[in-house]
C-alpha cells in the first residue's frame, strides 16, 4: 500500500515567512503553513531509473482557511489520494481523513513536535489486509522532507516506506 499522505511533514514553526499561501488559516492549522501553496517532487527509496517510483504531493490551503487539502499521485496517476486536514476542537486534535484511487480510505491524527510531523491512521478496505499506518515527517535543512512509514496488520509490521521530497513548483499531481 502507498500511502503517502503528506502531512506529513515535520516542520520548523518558524518558517511560516516562506510560505507560499498568505490566506487566513485557523490557529491550530498555522504549523503547516509553509508547506500550503507548494507542490513537492518525492522519490521512493526503492526507486530504481529501470523502476521509478514518484509521488507528486500539492497542499492548499481549503475551505476559508478552516483545512488543508493534499492531494497526491504516484507514476503520473497509477494511484493517489486526497486528503484533508482539520483541528477537531471537541478531541483537541488535527485529525485528517484520506481518500485513494486504490479504493481504501483512512481517518489519522497527527502531532508536530520538536520539528517532527507524527501520524497515525486507522486503514479501511484494504486489500492487503494493511489495518494501521504510521508516519513521520521530517523537514530537512536543505529543505527537502524526509517521510518514513510502517504498515501494521493487526499490530504486527507488514512493510514500509521511505520517500526523499523536493520542491517542484512545476510537478502536477495527475489523476487517471
Amino acid at each position: 500500500m502507498k500511502n503517502t499522505l503528506i502531512l506529513t511533514f515535520a516542520l520548523t514553526l518558524n518558517l511560516s515567512c516562506f510560505a507560499a499561501e498568505t490566506g487566513t488559516l485557523d490557529k491550530e492549522l498555522e504549523p503547516l503553513r509553509p508547506f500550503i501553496g507548494k507542490t513537492w517532487r518525492g522519490e521512493f527509496k526503492n526507486s530504481t531509473p529501470e523502476k521509478p517510483v514518484i509521488d507528486i504531493a500539492r497542499w492548499e490551503r481549503a475551505l476559508n482557511g478552516k483545512a488543508i487539502r493534499v492531494t497526491h499521485s504516484i507514476n503520473d496517476g497509477t494511484y493517489g489520494g486526497e486528503s484533508i486536514l482539520r483541528w477537531d476542537d471537541e478531541k483537541k486534535q488535527l485529525t485528517y481523513f484520506y481518500f485513494t484511487t486504490a479504493g481504501f480510505y483512512t481517518t489519522g491524527v497527527m502531532t508536530i513536535q520538536d520539528g517532527k510531523i507524527t501520524s497515525t491512521e486507522k486503514v479501511t478496505g484494504s486489500a492487503e489486509g494493511t489495518t494501521d499506518v504510521r508516519t513521520t515527517y521530517e523537514l530537512r535543512s536543505d529543505g527537502s522532507m524526509l517521510n518514513k512509514a510502517e504498515y501494521l496488520k493487526n499490530g504486527a509490521a507488514t512493510g514500509s516506506r521511505e520517500v526523499l521530497y523536493k520542491e517542484a513548483p512545476d510537478a502536477k499531481v495527475t489523476f487517471k
